[in-house]
């Protein structure tokens, strides 16, 4: 008999795909430059020339019975040893290799962190609006997630709700900042905040509250941003990272887990983390990518694109009456819908060959998200198609 969960979910639409999808077979028809596809988070720019020349030099260089060979659980030795080093220079923090576990790209790592710091039944909060996939990710896990309203306004934490919520199972609070998909940067102050009430909630119910940060936009951080690394914080932080933004890597799937040295029972969180892998079939990332991205981790892509690309998008958007938070971070933007049905709004887009994801899959009705990774070019001309949406409701 086929399993029911799973068969149960494809009822499920992944509305994402969906629409890009369609934009891909509507391109067939109309031509690809009439297109105006937002809706993937794909990156649109080259991994930095270095990523190929050491992945060559690897090639060339080690045996290939080393090379393309499993690595260790927790990853290769040298590559966490770097990834450390990198992390305490950049942050001045002082994670030690026992601190990192590498990982299938930044779900790989979510998967190994839901799994660690909690029991099935244990209650995950996030907020919104919030990465789609956190819902199977958690119930994957046999997880609850709790996913407290947003703050409209700013995009900051509605700690009012958020206080309301936490309860005695809670074990642990998700967060993602820069955020999927409204491109705010959570404020030091917010960051502060939260790691006070997790302190003092933490103490009141007699167990550890962990707080997960989900930072694969970690370095698209626009002039001017305050950011600060969340870890710095909260010592009871689990981080999860991708390099799949930073350097254009998202088709490699690599990233890490590291646990704050300081964090309740560290060093046991990561000697788990081989055991999850084995139940849940994600044991070792690529060896060769983890190879690279030890040499590479202090290098990022060109990533000036996604600011470039975020001023001319907000300031024509203001200009034509829509609202948004203007993003600190990625390269994504939430604007609201310009009728309280965002999924009724976007089929209009479409009709347009304008591609847009509505936000009610974030956890956030009446917003839409603009996924603006893809060349200049192509957000300048799809300004007048916003515009004449705009028209049609102001």
């Amino acid at each position: 008999m086929l399993n029911k969960q799973y068969t149960s979910m494809l009822q499920e639409k992944d509305v994402i795909f969906e629409i890009f999808q369609y934009a891909t077979e509507r391109a067939k028809v109309v031509g690809a430059e009439n297109i105006y596809d937002f809706s993937l988070g794909n990156p649109s720019v080259p991994a930095p020339s270095i990523v190929n020349e050491t992945i060559v030099q690897k090639v060339n260089t080690l045996d290939p019975l080393a090379l393309h060979g499993y690595s260790p659980s927790f990853g290769i030795m040298e590559t966490r040893e770097k990834i450390a080093v990198f992390l305490n220079k950049k942050y001045g923090s002082s994670y030690k290799a026992s601190n990192i576990f590498m990982a299938i790209g930044a779900a790989g790592a979510l998967a190994h962190a839901f799994r660690a710091v909690t029991n099935p039944g244990d209650e995950i909060i996030t907020f919104a609006p919030c990465f789609s996939e956190y819902k199977p990710y958690t119930a994957g896990a046999g997880l609850k997630l709790t996913i407290i309203p947003a703050d409209i306004d700013t995009f900051q934490i509605n700690f009012a709700a958020f206080e309301a919520q936490l309860n005695e199972n809670t074990t642990a609070v998700l967060i993602n900042s820069p955020n999927n998909p409204s491109g705010i940067v959570y404020s030091t102050e917010t960051i502060k905040k939260l790691a006070d009430i997790l302190t003092e909630k933490s103490k009141e119910f007699g167990h550890p509250i962990y707080l997960i940060s989900d930072e694969p936009y970690r370095d698209i951080i626009f002039e001017g941003v305050n950011a600060p690394y969340v870890a710095n914080y909260y010592k009871n932080t689990l981080t999860c990272y991708s390099f799949s933004k930073s350097i254009s890597l998202p088709g490699e799937r690599i990233g890490y887990l590291a646990v704050h040295p300081d964090c309740i029972e560290a060093n046991k969180i990561i000697e788990i983390c081989p055991q999850i892998s084995r139940t849940i079939g994600q044991n070792g990332a690529a060896s060769l990518m983890q190879r690279t991205v030890a040499d590479v981790c202090n290098y990022t892509s060109d990533l000036s694109v996604y600011e470039t690309n975020k001023k001319i998008l907000f300031e024509a958007l203001k200009e034509y009456g829509y609202h948004c938070v203007e993003p600190g971070g990625t390269f994504y933007m939430f604007p609201r819908s310009l009728e309280p049905d965002s999924q009724a709004f976007c089929k209009k887009a479409m009709e347009k060959d304008l591609m847009l994801v509505p936000g009610d899959i974030f956890g956030c009705p009446g917003h839409f998200r603009i996924a603006y990774c893809v060349p200049t070019e192509r957000v300048e001309k799809a300004l007048p198609i916003f515009k004449e949406l705009a028209e049609e409701y102001l």
